[in-house]
């Protein structure tokens, strides 16, 4: 896996991903966004990885988008139909919705670990994480309405699932920037560590239990919470069953049986 933006590192079925444009303070630039989704298509259709954190190299975590792209994308300048210009617009917003979107619909759980900056888009990065980790001298903040911008990406549709509705309205109406201690508080991560190599350990740990778990139940449980948040109880019952109706006389259930017999660690097959 090689990529011009990215840094991508498998090893134990663990993908570790790292925005690699340090430099820029891992802002995103177009290709910084196709590869985004790129990089965990390619994790979801990869065997090997059962799990992946996504961290950043350098001082920061990530900045968010690319100014220059930001200004390329509200003008598009070089269409002079103003329809067409709009039709433009419309198009490459829900491109880079999908490039958000791909972290989501990745089957193996993605973990966010998080230093420093993680301001606009790195907001509705993280959301479409499953989990979110921090340093102590992180800070998060939605950018988009100091740049007169309804945040478009995922933040305003995720992060009101995650900690509370009228904090997040909060945070989106004011733009204010906020530590990791407040993130933590209100639920928008889990845990905060003093610095990146404690954090990459606590994480790296966390990776390694779940990639150590029956992959293919680990996926349906992605699934299910996935499919929970976006349904009712009823309906999302009703798909538990038909997931488990599908899914339940597994390798992985003879394995995981036999194992707590002869009171051994299970070895699952990718």
């Amino acid at each position: 896996m090689t990529y011009k933006t990215f840094k991508v590192e498998i090893e134990n079925h663990i993908a570790v991903v790292s925005f690699n444009r340090p430099e820029k303070a891992n802002c995103l630039n177009q290709t910084a966004w196709e590869e985004l989704q790129k990089v965990f298509e390619d994790i979801d259709e990869n065997p090997e990885v059962r799990v992946a954190i996504l961290t950043g190299e350098g001082k920061h975590f990530c900045a968010g988008i690319d100014i220059s792209m930001l200004t390329d994308t509200v003008q598009h300048t070089s269409i002079k139909c103003e329809g067409r210009r709009r039709e433009a617009f419309l198009k490459g917003t829900g491109r880079l919705q999908q490039n958000v979107t791909a972290i989501e619909k990745c089957r193996k759980p993605v973990i966010a670990a998080i230093h420093k900056a993680c301001v606009g888009g790195a907001i509705d990065i993280v959301t479409a994480c499953d989990m979110r980790y921090a340093t102590a001298d992180s800070y998060f903040s939605i950018k988009e309405i100091d740049w007169a911008l309804v945040a478009d990406l995922g933040t305003l549709q995720r992060l009101p699932k995650i900690i509370n509705p009228s904090i997040a309205a909060e945070l989106a109406y004011t733009g204010r920037k906020f530590d990791a201690a407040e993130a933590k508080e209100i639920g928008l991560i889990g845990q905060v560590f003093e610095d990146k190599e404690q954090m990459m350990q606590h994480v790296l740990g966390i990776a390694a239990t779940i990639a150590s778990k029956s992959p293919l139940c680990i996926r349906g449980t992605k699934q299910m919470l996935l499919y929970t948040r976006d349904h009712s109880v009823e309906e999302a019952l009703n798909y538990q069953v038909l997931w488990n109706a599908a899914m339940i006389y597994s390798d992985d259930l003879k394995e995981a049986a036999m194992s707590n017999m002869q009171r051994k660690k299970p070895v699952f097959n990718n």
